[in-house]
């Protein structure tokens, strides 16, 4: 079957149809065109690859006809990125062949579509194998993919996004569907003729990639836009030129030149799919105002109105559990033999994000019970579980802050403070931020604001209220677990009487004695958080806290000595005392 289609040719083919869409102006068109057609049926390819299923002779000879097919588009790629670009007769000639070969893979993935192979290898491996196969198969793909993301963007997804479907992980699918639901409906609304945009909005890693990639292959969708869709990457550092020439071809069906609304005269429905989507400036210099034409933005921020965008939902228990098992174990339950009540405080740490549930599941496969007792402490501490879960997942997410000014990421370290799983008063972030970092009250609202609109935390309304108007104090603040556990391990590196913030990340009987060790020079700290129950007198040690402005005092008892220190802090501006 491998040989039938060669997998490695159709990886080989649409890295160098990329580069000839980049290089060579005659092909340039048709060469995304394929580019794109097959790059959108390779992940089902890698199925009929490794699925083990013998089909009948006459796909066997259709699939040897494709394969064919494609060699012979690969070599002539090679001719096209070695002709002169001042040889427009050779060029005129590739592009020709070019458009022959075209056609022909057109025909064959129109005549027999390669997911109706795929269909046959799920109905007829068992259920389990397939399973074990189909995860194997996505990480293989994905790390492909990342190995081919073009310049500037293209076609490839987000490597590091959670890939599922609802027939591949059971339980997974319920949260994804109604995703798909949701989304389709605000598609489908659309009642005038005009252009339209809905948005896809997320934390990183919370599965945006793989809801879009569900639904521009979705029936319904490609039937509702007559199979006019197009998914394009856009990422952090996009060639927005490359993009437009992708979508201008799409939108004009081939053609070439600058937009003009006004020259369309009977359209059709298309969709345009951007994903990872940094910024408000990329999206406004991808969006075409023509009739019909709606677009869907995948973004860790809000970029279109509030009514038009899906906040993706993280995994209940059981969804997230299905998940961190198959990467942990190879099987959707806890094995028999192994502590389920270890796996559930793993799990719950990951606080239904996929991609954490993946990177961490995989780093603990075969590892002893005292390693994963280890990785809970970490956890609960706010500490990556090891090498793996710092630079996949919390270097993933720190990207987002890249796109923060300076005084946005220094009051989202702030959030650090706060206990976790705890609403926070509006107010009392706004106070702190006004006092330390010489903001105006309006500013400071405005800042909480941008960062929710990011997905770097969640404003509230007391539910008591449910319709009634909210007044400003009657908002609190949230903020993932994932997002507080980030902002601890950035404010936590380096040594301690040398950071700016100093924070407990969760409830001790007392203070750390990491502290006390350093408590013969001043700290540089700025903000103090302390975590801890019932404290006397005697419990507190010295602390040399001569910049300190904030000191947030969270503690649960009924008796608390204030400490001491606090009367030679200076520059003290809020004092915060939490009671639980």
């Amino acid at each position: 079957m491998a040989e039938m289609i060669g997998g490695e040719v159709v990886t080989e083919l649409v890295k160098q149809l990329f580069s000839v869409s980049r290089k060579a102006f005659r092909c340039r068109g048709v060469a995304l065109n394929l580019a794109m057609r097959i790059e959108s049926v390779q992940p089902t390819i890698k199925e009929v690859l490794y699925s083990g299923v013998e089909v009948s002779a006459h796909r066997q000879t259709q699939l040897r006809m494709f394969s064919e097919t494609l060699e012979k588009c690969r070599k002539l790629t090679d001719k096209v990125l070695k002709c002169h670009r001042w040889n427009m007769v050779r060029q005129l000639y590739h592009a020709k062949k070019m458009e022959d070969l075209e056609k022909k893979i057109s025909i064959f993935l129109q005549g027999m579509p390669i997911h109706i192979l795929a269909d046959v290898h799920h109905h007829r491996v068992d259920n389990e194998v397939r399973l074990d196969k189909i995860d194997r198969n996505v990480d293989s793909l994905h790390e492909k993919l990342g190995s081919m993301k073009i310049r500037g963007g293209g076609l490839v997804r987000e490597a590091m996004e959670m890939v599922v479907s609802d027939g591949d992980l059971g339980n997974l699918g319920v949260g994804l569907e109604l995703g798909k639901k949701k989304v389709k409906e605000m598609m489908f609304s659309l009642k005038d003729e005009g252009s339209r945009l809905i948005g896809i909005s997320g934390m990183s890693g919370s599965g945006k990639t793989t809801l879009a990639t569900e639904l521009e292959r979705d029936e319904e969708v490609r039937g509702h836009f007559g199979n006019k869709v197009l998914f394009l990457t856009v990422s952090q550092s996009p060639n927005i030129e490359e993009l437009k020439a992708s979508l201008w071809e799409f939108l004009y069906d081939g053609g070439f030149g600058t937009p003009n609304p006004g020259s369309f005269g009977h359209t059709q429905k298309k969709l345009v799919i951007l994903d990872d989507v940094w910024t408000r400036e990329s999206l406004d210099q991808l969006m075409f105002k023509i009739p019909e034409t709606t677009t869907l933005v995948v973004s860790r921020s809000k970029l279109a109105e509030s009514r038009d965008t899906y906040d993706v939902e993280l995994l209940n228990l059981n969804e997230a559990t299905s998940l961190f098992c198959l990467s942990a174990f190879d099987q959707k339950s806890v094995p028999s033999g192994f502590s389920k009540d270890l796996v559930k405080q793993v799990v719950e740490e990951c606080k239904g994000l996929p991609l954490a549930l993946k990177v961490v599941g995989a780093s603990l496969k075969n590892q002893p019970d005292k390693y994963w007792e280890g990785v809970v402490k970490k956890l609960s501490r706010g500490e990556p579980a090891n090498e793996t879960h710092e630079s996949r997942v919390f270097s993933q997410i720190e990207a987002t802050l890249e796109t923060l000014d300076l005084k946005a990421k220094e009051c989202f370290l702030d959030m650090g403070a706060f206990p976790e799983d705890k609403k926070i008063p509006l107010d009392v972030i706004i106070n702190m931020w006004v006092e330390m970092h010489d903001l105006e009250e309006e500013t400071a609202f405005a800042l909480l604001v941008d960062l929710s609109n990011k997905n770097l935390l969640t404003l509230v309304k007391d539910p008591r209220l449910g319709a009634q108007y909210t007044s400003y104090y009657d908002i609190f603040v949230t903020q993932h677990d994932v997002l507080r556990d980030l902002a601890l391990h950035l404010s936590n590196r380096g040594k301690v009487h040398r950071r700016e913030r100093l924070f407990m990340p969760k409830r001790e009987s007392v203070p750390p004695r990491e502290w006390e060790r350093y408590n013969d020079e001043p700290y540089n700290a700025r903000v103090v958080s302390i975590h801890t129950e019932e404290m006397s007198t005697m419990e507190w040690f010295d602390m040399e806290l001569p910049k300190a402005e904030v000191l947030i005092l969270n503690f649960s008892a009924d008796n608390y000595v204030l400490p001491p220190f606090i009367a030679k802090m200076g520059k003290l501006r809020a004092l915060v005392v939490i009671n639980n």
